[in-house]
């Protein structure tokens, strides 16, 4: 039987298809050329060569130089190919006598004695984040200076003040100046700095500052420069803004030039941490020199910036804060928050005790708190810091509270004294030798113009502080001691059945301010001479503890009331 002529399959296409095979198409070939032209492939058409033109000089010479050139090229590598020639039927030749297939024997290289080099071993270099490194870095910036700035916070100008470092400064030879600078004077009343200006006045010269907190690094700064709208805005906000920065160069400078010291003058720029040292140096620059930013403790050596011809400023670690110093000056100023000496939760709770409980709900705008723990819990919903199951995280909170206390954004005050008396390490022949040397006319109408350019707060939109007093500070290594983690003994007791009115007595302790030093030493004392209670800490103890079979106390404490938990 024949089998069906089956019909060729039609090679006709849809004319989409179609052009979407011929678009294809176009863009590889369109792809390759773009590729060839990358690898700087010839094209297509050979480059004609042009020869030499009619009009040249000595065409007929140029040519005759050129074709013998061409023949001794020749020849050279027909020459070549004769010797190969000749080698490969001498090479036959001795293959077949031989009847082996010669193999060109490799080079052995000569065998070279290894000797091995003991290195000494590298010392390991000081660690920087060490407090006696720290202290060791402020040192010899204070010994590196001829003029020494005290950077102080304006919201607490006193807490910011070191004893120990301006009698260090005042002790050193050399004819050392020191200098107070008051920050962030945009963050407090106006009223307010005029005060503290007049009452550091008495001791030391004062400058009004306010650094800015927009300052770029050089590479963006020229990276944006390229390309200027026609339309430019100048950024005049109060972020990118700097007051001060004139006023200090300039009195400065002018006694640099008064000093017969040839060499550039050295001013060394100390504090504690976040009072903006560093600010105040990128904001001298004009561009960003030191890191600097909300973080404790970011700046770990000294650091040397060209300001002017004459004068050379010197960055500085922050100042370590002494153990003995009060819970809310270590809270502000101390480095043991970031080293996890001291809970965020608790530094919160040492600065609310501090401050007035309605200007707070006014600043973070919460609903009224009972304690430290509410708070964060509220300000943590108000910011949106939730853990997962929309659980508030009070860590996070706690830590955005300090960084408001620590860095530029928060607005408190602290009032200055009035009545004003000199500390034992200063007199009266000390202030005038420190003031000498000044242009004090100009330093003072320059903190004038820059009282008038800053833009301050009013009195009931800052939070009132009670200041601390002076904070002691760390200057020498046999001083500091690196504080290694203690184990914390916790006691569990089995606890007896106590009446409401006790409860209530122990809430009302927690409420109560904290212990002085000496209260806690004489509880100490009183404690100790009671007898000590022999316990093995290998078993577990139980004291007996009356019962009353009385039907009266069965029928009111046996039975658990479950509202207990949910009032």
């Amino acid at each position: 039987m024949k089998r069906p002529k089956l019909k060729k399959a039609s090679k006709r296409v849809s004319c989409s298809k179609r052009y979407k095979i011929q678009k294809k198409v176009k863009d590889h070939t369109r792809k390759l050329r773009k590729e060839l032209k990358k690898k700087g492939g010839a094209s297509k058409r050979p480059k004609k060569d042009l020869g030499v033109p009619n009009s040249a000089p000595f065409k007929e010479e140029v040519l005759r130089e050129a074709e013998q050139r061409r023949q001794e090229i020749d020849e050279i590598k027909d020459k070549k190919k004769q010797a190969k020639k000749v080698e490969r039927a001498q090479k036959r030749k001795r293959e077949k006598v031989t009847g082996k297939k010669e193999t060109e024997p490799k080079a052995k290289k000569p065998l070279q004695e290894v000797v091995v080099v003991e290195q000494p071993e590298k010392e390991p270099g000081p660690d920087k984040g060490s407090k006696q490194y720290l202290c060791s870095e402020l040192n010899k910036v204070i010994d590196a200076s001829d003029v020494v700035i005290e950077v102080l916070d304006a919201r607490d100008p006193m807490g910011c003040r070191c004893p120990q470092l301006e009698e260090a400064v005042l002790k050193r030879g050399g004819n050392k100046k020191l200098l107070l600078v008051l920050s962030k004077i945009d963050l407090v009343p106006k009223e307010n700095v005029e005060k503290w200006i007049q009452c550091l006045q008495l001791e030391f010269p004062v400058v009004a500052f306010k650094a800015s907190q927009q300052i770029q690094d050089k590479t963006v700064r020229a990276r944006k420069s390229r390309i200027v709208a026609s339309n430019e805005v100048l950024d005049r906000s109060r972020a990118a803004a700097c007051s001060g920065n004139g006023c200090l160069s300039e009195f400065l400078s002018s006694y640099a030039t008064k000093t017969e010291n040839e060499a550039q003058l050295k001013v060394g720029v100390v504090g504690f941490p976040n009072v903006g040292k560093s600010s105040l140096i990128n904001s001298m620059k004009g561009i960003l020199a030191c890191n600097a930013g909300v973080k404790r403790g970011i700046t770990k050596s000294m650091q040397e910036v060209h300001i002017l011809k004459n004068v050379k400023l010197i960055d500085s670690p922050g100042i370590m804060a002494a153990p003995s110093n009060p819970p809310a000056s270590m809270a502000l100023r101390s480095l043991q928050v970031e080293e996890g000496g001291v809970s965020a939760h608790e530094a919160v709770r040492t600065l609310l005790k501090q401050c007035d409980h309605s200007q707070i709900m006014l600043q973070y705008n919460v609903p009224d708190f009972r304690n430290s723990l509410e708070f964060l819990t509220l300000l943590a919903k108000k910011r949106g810091y939730l853990q997962k199951g929309g659980i508030p995280n009070a860590e996070q909170a706690s830590t955005a509270f300090l960084d408001d206390w620590t860095g530029a954004k928060l607005s408190y005050h602290c009032k200055a004294s009035e009545n004003h008396d000199l500390p034992d390490y200063m007199s009266a022949a000390v202030v005038a030798e420190m003031q000498t040397g000044w242009d004090l006319n100009s330093l003072k109408t320059g903190n004038e113009g820059t009282l008038k350019d800053v833009k301050c707060p009013s009195q009931a939109g800052s939070i009132g502080l009670t200041s601390k007093g002076p904070t002691a500070g760390l200057l020498r290594v046999e001083d500091v001691t690196e504080e290694k983690p203690l184990l914390r003994v916790v006691e569990i007791s089995v606890r007896k059945p106590a009446d409401a009115a006790s409860e209530s007595a122990e809430q009302n302790d927690e409420n109560q301010p904290e212990q002085t030093p000496e209260e806690a030493t004489e509880a100490l004392g009183t404690q100790a001479e009671e007898p000590p209670i022999k316990r093995n800490p290998g078993r577990v103890q139980f004291e007996s503890v009356p019962i009353d079979m009385s039907g009266s106390a069965a029928s009111t404490g046996d039975a658990y009331d479950f509202n207990t938990d949910f009032n």
